[in-house]
């Protein structure tokens, strides 16, 4: 199971890079992570048990996008990421509170950053680094959405490390 979550690994980070970037998550970057998702839950013979997960953190977190308060980005990738997640409530929880956690913080950064962001001005020219933050600047002075993605691909992360790493 090790050996698919390396590239899962590769493919959350590049979801929040993404994310962060353009602000969406493209659709076959969570149809990747869900299919080695599936692949990994099929070896560890727990499935069925992932569907089940996976299909309720879907179904309220559409409700979400509904309301209008999440993009449909997230709510497909954080459901493609339950799959990642063995399922055990202990590892759903953690997975659950990370990402509650990531993006709250997240938020409260950008709540802290929004009444400064105006008056802050970065000089033109420069390599990425400065472009980046200068655009994101500006999405903070305009109160743009979060790069959500961020803190799922954090919380997977955090759950997923020990399995990557382990000897």
């Amino acid at each position: 199971m090790r050996e698919l979550m390396i590239p899962a690994a590769f493919l959350l980070i590049y979801a929040a890079l993404h994310d962060l970037a353009v602000r969406t998550v493209p659709n076959w970057l969570s149809v990747a992570v869900l299919v080695i998702g599936v692949a990994a839950q099929a070896l560890d013979h727990s499935l069925l048990s992932a569907i089940g997960a996976s299909l309720v953190v879907f179904l309220a977190l559409f409700g979400i996008w509904m309301a209008g308060a999440m993009g449909g980005g997230d709510v497909k990738l954080w459901a493609a990421a339950v799959m990642l997640i063995p399922p055990s409530w202990r590892q759903e929880l953690d997975f659950f509170l990370y990402v509650v956690l990531l993006g709250g913080g997240l938020a409260v950064i950008y709540l802290l950053l929004s009444p400064l962001a105006p008056g802050l001005r970065l000089a033109r020219g420069g390599g990425w680094l400065r472009r980046f933050a200068r655009a994101e600047l500006w999405r903070i002075g305009r109160r743009g959405p979060l790069p959500y993605a961020c803190a799922i691909s954090g919380g997977a992360l955090f759950v997923l490390m020990p399995q990557i790493f382990k000897p």
